[in-house]
């Protein structure tokens, strides 16, 4: 059975990150996408020009229609902008999850706290990190925030080294998702290595840094690919490996792509594209 997975994310037209990029890891990934849009973005492999955000009410709308109607198997939150959206969000997801049945509650969670946009555009209101601590942090699956965003929900410094962000992993789980992985992209350093903090302990996932300016949507692209894993059943410790493993290859293909003049995007199809001329 193909599987259905829901991106509830922010829009870029540049095809980069945000649904756009969630919708092509779905697809590379083999699962069905759905897609529910708390935003508009003015951006492009240069940065973001502006956003204007779809009301919350409406944002509730989108979400309720969809599970009024299609089975879905996992869910990935991206972009949720401001507290109003991130209310409505919760609200909707809670009456979603209660109207299953009870051995189906447990649908996986992918929340990626979309925070800080490649250029340095805020992305998310400082009002709405209460609101994503409170309301949808409890929900979560999994939890996937790099070093800053990471600092921002704890309203601590940056990490700077494995020993920091392996403290502030545990202490994003302890408050309230099932686990959490900090990406080490971040670190000035050769090497890439991610922290995964489950209720079993730490897991370290190495990984070297690939020399390229092509890292448009790689928060987007993982945490999508980690929405698709879970719904196809794989644990935590599984999905955070195949998706880092994909991410890897969609890295290391981003130079096939002639895609804008900034940071270009990652070729989500590396697996599936013959490169020609």
């Amino acid at each position: 059975m193909i599987r259905n997975v829901l991106s509830i994310a922010g829009s870029d037209p540049s095809g980069g990150a945000g649904i756009q990029a969630d919708l092509k890891a779905f697809s590379a990934r083999g699962v069905y996408g759905m897609a529910v849009l708390t935003a508009l973005t003015a951006q492009n492999t240069q940065g973001v020009s502006g956003v204007h955000l779809v009301p919350p009410a409406f944002v509730a709308d989108q979400i309720n229609a969809v599970f009024a109607d299609v089975r879905f198997d996992a869910v990935k939150i991206g972009m949720i902008a401001n507290a109003g959206i991130a209310e409505a969000v919760a609200t909707a997801l809670d009456a979603a999850l209660a109207a299953l049945p009870a051995d189906r509650r447990g649908i996986p969670i992918v929340i990626d706290p979309v925070m800080i946009a490649k250029g340095g555009a805020a992305l998310l209101a400082p009002e709405a990190v209460d609101v994503l601590t409170r309301r949808l942090l409890p929900l979560a699956t999994l939890l996937t925030p790099n070093l800053p965003e990471a600092a921002a929900l704890l309203h601590q410094p940056v990490a700077t080294n494995r020993a920091e962000m392996a403290a502030q992993a545990e202490q994003l789980r302890a408050l309230g998702p099932a686990a959490v992985l900090v990406k080490g992209g971040h670190l000035d350093s050769d090497d890439s290595p991610d922290v995964l903090a489950t209720a079993d302990g730490l897991h370290w996932f190495e990984a070297r840094r690939v020399p390229t300016k092509n890292t448009h949507g790689t928060g987007c692209t993982l945490s999508s690919a980690l929405a698709a894993e879970l719904a196809k059943g794989a644990s935590v410790p599984e999905a955070v490996a195949i998706a880092k493993d994909y991410l890897a290859g969609a890295v290391a293909a981003a130079g096939s792509l002639t895609v804008g003049s900034g940071h270009g995007p990652v070729q989500h199809f590396h697996a599936l594209w013959k490169v020609t001329g």
